[in-house]
């Protein structure tokens, strides 16, 4: 059975790869909201291989290593840093030359190969977790099985945008979706294969 590729996105209502402020934003609790419990924490046991792009690769390596957790952090955020450290990260990069974090490995060229080529390798289900400019690639190229986006209360005006020219259109079905306690809306779709516009 093929690994599925799954494409993960937080993203404002105008479209932005940005995490703004908005009332709850920073909500603190020992336990894991419906963002964290969908987006990571039920997929532990299914996925073995994270991809990201340079900067979210540098962005987590910085922030979301178990050695970068405080002693005062709720379990969920160890347990999802711990899982994290242990998983195969691939940096997609030109530009950087070691990892520098534990299980991990950088690639560079053709978006499509280097997704034909994890798919063959063994291991579970993988996440595309790369910010806009990876994830347009995703969805241009049809590569991702399924997405789930995470779409923020705030029309933010700046910062890099998911959303750009296409050749082809990407059609979608809708899974599910829900609303969360802070107006955030969290949407699960599938790639209709196959689909002429």
């Amino acid at each position: 059975m093929s690994r599925k590729i799954t494409a993960s996105l937080y993203m404002t209502l105008d479209g932005r790869g940005a995490f703004p402020k908005y009332p709850g934003w920073n909500r603190e609790s020992t336990e894991p909201n419906e963002m964290w419990r969908e987006m990571w924490l039920n997929r532990f046991d299914d996925v073995t291989t994270v991809i990201m792009g340079r900067r979210s690769f540098l962005g987590h390596r910085r922030v979301w290593t178990e050695k970068a957790r405080k002693p005062s952090d709720p379990k969920y955020l160890v347990d999802y840093s711990r899982w994290l450290d242990h998983v195969d990260k691939v940096c997609l990069s030109n530009r950087v030359k070691s990892p520098g974090w534990e299980n991990s490995r950088v690639m560079k060229g053709d978006l499509s190969k280097i997704v034909a080529k994890l798919k063959r390798e063994k291991g579970g289900n993988i996440i595309a977790e790369g910010g806009p400019r990876l994830i347009l690639e995703f969805l241009r190229h049809g590569l991702a099985d399924d997405y789930w986006l995470v779409v923020q209360p705030v029309v933010y005006g700046k910062g890099p945008q998911y959303w750009g020219p296409m050749k082809t259109q990407a059609t979608l079905k809708l899974l599910s979706s829900s609303t969360m306690e802070d107006g955030e809306l969290m949407l699960h779709y599938e790639t209709v294969r196959g689909f002429r516009a």
